[in-house]
């Protein structure tokens, strides 16, 4: 097996993926195509069926896993692959632990340096609320698992407790730059930022939007999950779980990118920033890393980016 992030231009390739969506697309000569994204633990791979009608392509539905052969070219600074026959493989052709990509950072010690952010925090109600979440089993079990994102960002396994770990890191340090911020709330509020996606996105394979996801939304979701545990905390302060509340309302920072309200206290916008560099940082990567290795060739204009990127020489 030639795990994605080996590929190169040229190869002809006969393997399994994880076939994680499969569309119909028309060209600009009007001819019908299909588009897939294939995966492995190592990433994914766009794939076209430009020959809908050839008869050693079988119908499946996504997700799934699909033997194809093809052939690899470069498009646009990535890797793609023109698939020429595709079948669905039998469960006793593949380990799924192939084909889920996971998070380059060791999981149990990322948690265990969570749980070193959790006791720096002094504020008893603040603490008990995170010992809630984090010291639970269950929580820890999924929490560790899950990703961060379908498609954007830190859409693998161990996704969400990276970018957790990484935007409470980048808080705790703020808060030593800038005595003016509450440190406790603001390092509280990075580890339950994205705690509703727990429920906003599934589990892999799928890693999709739930109903709850698309009707409701991560941050909404997890401000009601937050409001359910404080209930249960003898004597939290009301004012202390508005302000916490707010962090997290705000934290896309404006509304046209999901914000219900924008940043009003400093620890709402140190958060917004932390969790901002975290997300470009990782887009920009997961870009690079999907590109070819030795290239410095501009790599196209990146939507989430905002700009035409390529690699550094």
């Amino acid at each position: 097996m030639i795990y994605v992030n080996k590929l190169r231009e040229g190869d002809r390739i006969k393997q399994i993926f994880l076939m994680r969506a499969r569309k119909t697309a028309v060209s600009k000569a009007g001819k019908p195509y299909e588009t897939l994204t294939l995966q492995d633990k190592t990433g994914a791979l766009d794939a076209k069926i430009w020959d809908i009608d050839n008869g050693g392509i079988e119908s499946v539905d996504a997700p799934a896993y699909v033997e194809v052969s093809g052939d690899i070219s470069k498009y646009m600074g990535k890797l793609q692959m023109s698939v020429k026959r595709l079948r669905k493989a039998d469960s006793s052709e593949y380990n799924e632990a192939d084909y889920m990509p996971v998070s380059p950072y060791p999981i149990d010690q990322m948690y265990e340096n969570i749980e070193k952010l959790i006791d720096g925090v002094e504020e008893e109600h603040l603490k008990a609320l995170l010992d809630s979440f984090f010291r639970d089993e269950d929580f820890k079990k999924a929490f560790c698992t899950h990703s961060a994102a379908k498609s954007v960002h830190h859409g693998f396994v161990g996704g969400l407790l990276q970018h957790t770990f990484f935007v409470a890191r980048t808080c705790d340090f703020l808060s030593r730059q800038y005595p003016q911020l509450n440190h406790d709330l603001l390092v509280t509020a990075a580890l339950c930022h994205d705690i509703g996606k727990l429920k906003e996105l599934s589990t892999f394979p799928e890693n999709d939007y739930t109903d709850e996801g698309q009707l409701i939304g991560h941050i909404v979701i997890g401000i009601e999950m937050i409001t359910e545990k404080i209930r249960d905390i003898e004597g939290f302060p009301k004012t202390l779980a508005t302000e916490l509340k707010h962090c997290i309302a705000a934290h896309h920072g404006e509304f046209e990118f999901g914000s219900p309200k924008k940043p009003a206290l400093i620890e709402a916008v140190a958060l917004n920033y932390a969790d901002n560099i975290d997300a470009r940082m990782e887009i920009f990567k997961e870009a690079l890393d999907a590109a070819t290795p030795d290239s410095y060739e501009f790599l196209g204009f990146n939507n989430f980016l905002g700009s035409n990127i390529r690699r550094t020489h």
